[in-house]
């Protein structure tokens, strides 16, 4: 005789609110009979349904025709029930928690200096790279905490360009974080902690051996090495954005990433017609290397812009209208110019508007 298929609903009389306890002996059903049908895996229609014909318990079912509740009820029901009374199986999928490392150490000695804690930390994040290794994964986000004896917990983020399980790298980006952190208080002890593990790949091999060259993940170490000691707003990448505006005309993003980060405001299309130049023979005119935070005012002189001296015209107009959605509408005529010591620069003149004369700016340099 095979045995018989593990039930669903054996605690279900344990559960049950205000149900008295019954023993189940060798071969009875394993659930109680009492148990009330809110414990069943039905909608809460079904279970609306079956407390209104008077079926408050699983016993009160099981009493009833089962081709009537298979007509108003559907199968469903039934081979509910059937799995509550273990005749029918039922595996389980028991929950698995996502993998989390988190390891302390107590230090022998209060420490007072951060830069001091690079060897206690190193010897925790040896241990994250075995726990990694071991689940073939990696990490992006690692967080150091400091306990103190008399001051909150100090936290330390530290974040990857790419997930990793180098134990070195580990140490050296932990190294740069706590030589910029000043602490309020002697450590007594430090954690280290790392969730959100992804699977992981090995780095590829050569034929003998060789570790093969990645010159993109060392690349990565880089930016997250300068992260590190300059912080995360210091160093970031750039992405062309759809707008004319040169000062709009770029968004900051992640390294290495092509999407832009969010911005205050969203970069629109201009529905208006911009008229384009040509400059030098490029459509649309060559852009500097070097665009200035704010365009600086020229000074004009018998009609001619000053810049240390009167500016040759080279190349232009490359007139720019856009703007007009979000307030910040912009009318301008650009020129490539030439200063007396012949550096190339990029200006423009604002186009005169009811009482506004037109004024010369400089706005960018050519390297």
């Amino acid at each position: 005789m095979s045995p018989a298929p593990p039930p669903r609903r054996a605690p279900s009389g344990s559960r049950a609110r205000g149900a008295r306890s019954c023993s189940i002996r060798h071969g009875s059903p394993p659930a109680s009979p009492i148990s009330p049908v809110r414990l069943l895996d039905c909608d809460p229609d079904t279970l609306a349904a079956l407390t209104a014909i008077g079926a408050e318990t699983i016993g009160d079912l099981e009493r009833l025709p089962r081709d009537g509740l298979a007509r108003r009820f559907g199968h469903c029901l039934l081979e509910e029930i059937d799995r509550a009374f273990g005749r029918r199986p039922d595996p389980r999928t028991f929950f698995a928690s996502p993998p989390r490392f988190h390891a302390r150490l107590e230090l022998a000695a209060e420490v007072a200096q951060a830069e001091m804690l690079a060897v206690a930390a190193r010897r925790l994040v040896v241990q994250l790279a075995g726990f990694l290794a071991a689940r073939t994964g990696g990490v992006q986000r690692l967080a150091l905490r400091l306990f103190h004896r008399d001051a909150p917990v100090t936290e330390i983020a530290i974040g990857l360009v790419a997930p990793t399980r180098d134990a070195e790298h580990f140490a050296r980006l932990a190294r740069e974080r706590l030589a910029m952190v000043g602490l309020r208080a002697p450590v007594r002890a430090i954690a280290l902690t790392a969730e959100d593990i992804v699977p992981l790949a090995g780095k590829p091999g050569t034929l003998f051996g060789e570790a093969a060259g990645d010159a993109a993940g060392e690349w990565a170490k880089l930016v997250e090495r300068l992260r590190a000691r300059l912080g995360a707003a210091a160093v970031h990448g750039m992405t062309a954005a759809a707008d004319h505006r040169p000062e709009h005309a770029s968004r900051r993003s992640e390294p290495g990433c092509g999407r832009p980060a969010p911005a205050r405001q969203p970069s629109i299309t201009p529905a208006s017609t911009t008229t384009r130049g040509t400059l030098l023979g490029v459509p649309g005119g060559p852009r500097p290397f070097w665009l200035l935070p704010q365009p600086r005012p020229l000074a004009e002189i018998d009609s001619v812009p000053h810049h240390g001296g009167p500016l040759a015209l080279l190349a232009g107009p490359e007139r720019i209208e856009s703007g007009w959605w979000d307030g910040d509408e912009v009318a301008r005529d650009y020129f490539i110019a030439q200063t007396s010591d012949r550096t190339l620069v990029w200006v423009y003149r604002t186009r005169p508007s009811g009482p506004k004369r037109a004024s010369w700016y400089l706005h960018g340099l050519f390297a």
